[in-house]
């Protein structure tokens, strides 16, 4: 038998939702353990031989956690599966786990994408925001003017009505094409390809160079490595950072309302 383990770690370490969420299920009676209907917050369970369920569903849980860093191909998708039938980034990995993609770089983006099968880890990463921006180098049609580049700088409102978040932009290499260094926080949906289509200059290629501290200009294309322990625990420790600053948010509100 393997340890005990806290009902909310089990089920965000699976993926399924955060752990705040997880505390949301318990306590409104979602979640069962062996087929009784588990609501004590402090409920342990041991997640290699207890059944979980969550909403009737059981929650699959792998005690090799893996974490890797791939270098992603254009014309790849960031999917765990897709209906036409094209090379997702899961293909490119050979492990035995089920590993999901940290977020997503779209089907002609190339560049630095993590996967795991950490539902925590991914949480983490995902709501890292400011401490952990993702940095892409873009090539584009023409060269912006600084009118039009701060207006992308300070996020943007395109016809449709999308709201684009604010960048850092700067540029590296000015021509006929220019390339640009952006960092973003807070992506939305091809934010970068948007954005500079808006302005007027399309974009002609694009990649991700880093997620946070992560840079790995050595790393081919199509290539992947296995992050250290010391690479996990770093991000880790953001989360427990980012946990700390939303329990202080908290208080300050709860103040307020009192107040």
């Amino acid at each position: 038998m393997g340890s005990q383990v806290r009902l909310q770690k089990i089920i965000a370490g699976a993926g399924i939702v955060s752990r705040r969420k997880a505390e949301t299920l318990i306590r409104e009676g979602r979640v069962t353990l062996n087929g009784r209907i588990v609501t004590e917050m402090g409920a342990k369970a041991d997640p290699s031989c207890d059944h979980i369920k969550v909403d009737g569903k059981l929650v699959r849980h792998s005690s090799d956690k893996v974490y890797v860093l791939l270098n992603k191909p254009r014309k790849v998708i960031c999917s765990v599966a897709d209906p036409e039938g094209r090379v997702k980034v899961t293909d490119l990995v050979r492990v035995r786990e089920k590993l999901h993609p940290v977020g997503r770089l779209d089907y002609h983006t190339e560049g630095l994408i993590l996967l795991t099968n950490d539902g925590e880890f991914t949480r983490i990463v995902s709501q890292a925001g400011e401490q952990a921006p993702k940095v892409y180098h873009v090539k584009v049609r023409g060269t912006p003017d600084e009118t039009t580049l701060n207006r992308l700088r300070v996020g943007t409102r395109l016809r449709d009505g999308t709201e684009l978040a604010r960048s850092r932009i700067r540029l590296l290499r000015e021509g006929d094409n220019s390339w640009y260094e952006v960092v973003l926080t807070q992506g939305k949906n091809q934010q970068i390809r948007k954005m500079f289509e808006a302005a007027g200059h399309p974009v002609l290629k694009l990649r991700r160079i880093a997620i946070g501290f992560l840079r790995d200009g050595r790393l081919p294309v199509g290539q992947y490595r296995f992050l250290t322990k010391r690479e996990v625990a770093r991000f880790l420790r953001l989360g427990r950072s980012l946990h700390g600053e939303a329990e202080k948010t908290k208080v300050h509100k709860q103040r307020l309302a009192a107040s």
